[in-house]
């Protein structure tokens, strides 16, 4: 098989005399071109860090369920369960996920981070 040739330019660009090229900055008057004003990639004012949490609606994930069931029923389901204080299990199977679902529910009620009330007065002040 034969190449065509060289393909044609689909798109036709007309330059218009005495005006600069779209990528090409402004004269200034000096006639040199626009003056920098800040380098490239450089913040010109000072921002927040974003990942900073303050104020009263200070909020992050302290637990997460991930639970990985395919579309259709001979699959095996899985699942993972975490929490910031330690807490971490796995399952594989859908009646071993189910029970992960209950327990990760269970933890949720119990874990002195999520629930600071769950844990005995006397508890909090030992450790």
């Amino acid at each position: 098989m034969t190449s065509p040739g060289p393909r044609p330019d689909l798109k036709s660009l007309t330059t218009t005399p005495g005006q600069p090229g779209p990528a090409e900055p402004a004269r200034g008057p000096s006639g040199r071109g626009a003056a920098k004003v800040v380098a490239e990639g450089v913040r010109s004012a000072v921002v927040p860090d974003p990942h900073t949490c303050t104020g009263q609606d200070a909020r992050r994930v302290v637990a997460v369920l991930r639970i990985i069931a395919p579309p259709y029923w001979d699959a095996i389901p899985s699942g993972w369960s975490w929490c910031e204080c330690g807490y971490q299990r796995q399952a594989v199977g859908r009646a071993n996920t189910e029970q992960l679902i209950l327990a990760h529910k269970r933890h949720q009620a119990a874990c002195p981070l999520i629930n600071p009330q769950a844990v005995e007065p006397d508890a909090r002040h030992a450790a």
